[in-house]
């Protein structure tokens, strides 16, 4: 590691390129265990959010990539995959030492190693229940990667909520569909609820307390249940009453099918990512 990094074993210099909001959820989470600002370097193009990271952080961001880099034991790639290959290779002089983090979608480890000319590559998937510290978020390691490396992505991504690896790289982009794009899936079907207790009498406020209130009671149910979502459901569903209606309804109407279907075209477009902008 060069001699400007200023690193400690507890605090190491982590960069990141890309400020918008999932960066800040990572340094957030960060700064909260203790993480001082001086241990950041970021990059970050827009005025606006420069100077949100100075506001709230107290980091001063950069414009563009230059040898303040090479502090960084982490790279942290937060940007939005049309402009990975140009950040790439505009910051690949002052990185070649440090570990990297990716959380761009369908960027494959293969494209930044090639444009990094380094193979020490973690791609993330995270969700935007990060911003909450609620997350959850897929990692794939690349051979080169070190188990002391893992450890380290694992405890950036520890301050953002929960992880799990996977042991392909393909298997992210099943990541991306199910957890990555799922909150999207989850505030769908809060607008339907929300809807349909209006359109039943109660006011929109007490239609979406009801609705937020019921996903998140029934998600903490599963997560402590050892029994199938499957169980669970049938658990509440008695013949001939109130859910049993509904449940058939959806059934007859292949809502479930749909839904398996829909999550396979986000895993298609994943793939249709790579190689769109991994070129």
């Amino acid at each position: 590691m060069p001699a400007t990094t200023a690193s400690t074993s507890s605090h190491p210099v982590i960069a990141f390129i890309g400020g918008g909001n999932m960066a800040s959820a990572i340094i957030g989470g960060l700064v909260g265990q203790g993480h001082p600002a001086q241990q950041f370097e970021v990059v970050e193009p827009w005025d606006e959010a420069r100077a949100a990271l100075r506001q709230r952080f107290g980091i001063e961001a950069q414009a563009a990539p230059g040898p303040q880099l090479a502090r960084a034991e982490l790279v942290v790639w937060a940007v939005k995959p049309q402009t990975f290959k140009d950040a790439a290779l505009a910051a690949a002089a002052h990185t070649g030492h440090a570990l990297h983090l990716s959380v761009a979608a369908g960027i494959t480890s293969d494209s930044i190693a090639r444009w990094l000319g380094n193979g020490r590559i973690v791609r993330a998937m995270p969700n935007t229940p990060a911003l909450v510290g609620k997350g959850m978020t897929g990692l794939f390691a690349r051979p080169e990667v070190s188990a002391e490396g893992r450890a380290l992505v694992e405890r950036v991504i520890a301050t953002t909520g929960q992880s799990l690896w996977v042991s392909s790289e393909d298997k992210l982009d099943a990541v991306t569909a199910l957890s990555g794009s799922g909150p999207a899936y989850v505030f769908l079907f809060l607008e339907a609820m929300v809807q349909a207790g209006t359109d039943m009498g109660l006011t929109p406020a007490q239609a979406h307390q009801l609705a937020v209130a019921t996903f998140q009671g029934a998600s903490e149910l599963a997560a402590r249940s050892d029994e199938p979502p499957e169980v669970l459901r049938q658990r509440v569903t008695s013949k001939g009453g109130t859910t049993h209606a509904a449940i058939t309804h959806m059934q007859a109407c292949q809502v479930p099918e749909h839904f398996v279907a829909a999550m396979r075209q986000a895993e298609k477009r994943a793939k249709e990512l790579a190689a769109e902008f991994g070129g």
